[in-house]
């Protein structure tokens, strides 16, 4: 099923949306990968705020190529999620509601989606040129020094996404291998 949100949004929205969902994002949303990431837990470790609000937010984890004359961003298609997953319960825990990336999370990060009333999106790998189309601004915001890991903040309009894990820690990547199998 086909559905449209604004983001950032609440647990309430979250709770909405269902594995296997075709989601279109509108509004603002985070890029970070694993050297933002460490940043941040290092920062969480100091007692220091994060670069941004992460309550209600969403993480990309992307790190987009450079952009051409009159684009806001290059390519932009996800990377692996699994490579954040030793920060992202603390995040979760923090108020993130949700990621975009591609492939499996751990038990750990289920757990944490599913107490956060949280959910994880899978964007289409190896589609980032198409992808960077429903980008309409990018602004880096924090650790500038990282350069396509900083952390940028996207304005996108009908970025699409697939529900992979919703709030209820249903996960397509094991419902559909199980529905394979049997067929």
């Amino acid at each position: 099923m086909e559905k449209r949100y604004t983001v950032p949004f609440d647990r309430e929205t979250a709770a909405q949306l269902k594995a296997g969902d075709c989601v279109y994002l509108t509004g603002t949303i985070y890029t970070a990968r694993d050297a933002a990431h460490k940043r941040m837990q290092e920062a969480l470790d100091r007692g220091e705020e994060l670069p941004f609000d992460i309550s209600g937010n969403i993480i990309y984890y992307m790190g987009p190529s450079p952009a051409r004359a009159g684009q806001p961003i290059g390519s932009a298609g996800p990377t692996t999620a699994s490579r954040m997953d030793k920060y992202t319960p603390v995040l979760l825990d923090l108020g993130l509601r949700g990621m975009i990336g591609k492939g499996k999370r751990s038990d750990a990060v289920r757990d944490a989606v599913i107490r956060n009333g949280a959910v994880y999106f899978a964007a289409v790998g190896g589609a980032g040129a198409l992808l960077s189309k429903s980008i309409i601004r990018s602004e880096v915001i924090a650790y500038e020094d990282l350069g396509t890991e900083a952390v940028r903040r996207l304005t996108v309009r009908d970025f699409p996404v697939i529900v992979v894990m919703d709030s209820q820690g249903n996960d397509l990547y094991k419902t559909a291998l199980e529905q394979y199998c049997r067929e």
